[in-house]
């Protein structure tokens, strides 16, 4: 298991981490098993999206944004109920298939840590199992 740190630099942004991940199960040398990514906070998730045009991660926080506003109705006395919802979202982990010691992905695919709540130091873990 590796964990890894980073410092976010806004309240709400997609950081790539795609290559933490991949490098991660490069160095495993599990030849075909599962790949975990979990982030432990409350206030940031982790998805998978388009990498290659960087409006499109724009675009989906705009739009949660627009449908969960950071000065809503919210009743939780921290002010940041907001990023609470937008993670429960996006969720806090997600699984990935690897072979050849790679995970596997779509062309356009990449892995984003979430932040909801920023900026913040934050950190998130990766992990690798054999699938035999």
């Amino acid at each position: 298991m590796k964990k890894v740190n980073l410092k976010t630099s806004s309240q709400n942004e997609f950081i790539d981490i795609t290559h933490d991940v991949k490098s991660y199960c490069a160095k495993t040398g599990i030849d075909e098993g599962i790949c975990t990514v979990y982030i432990p906070h409350t206030t940031a998730g982790v998805t998978v999206n388009e990498n290659a045009d960087p409006n499109v991660k724009r675009d989906i926080l705009n739009y949660l944004n627009e449908i969960v506003p950071r000065n809503g109705d919210f009743t939780h006395s921290e002010g940041n109920s907001d990023s609470h919802i937008k993670s429960s979202f996006m969720g806090c982990s997600k699984t990935f298939i690897i072979e050849r010691s790679q995970i596997i992905l779509g062309t356009w695919q990449g892995i984003y840590f979430c932040e909801f709540d920023g900026p913040r130091n934050r950190h998130f873990y990766i992990t690798a199992t054999t699938g035999r």
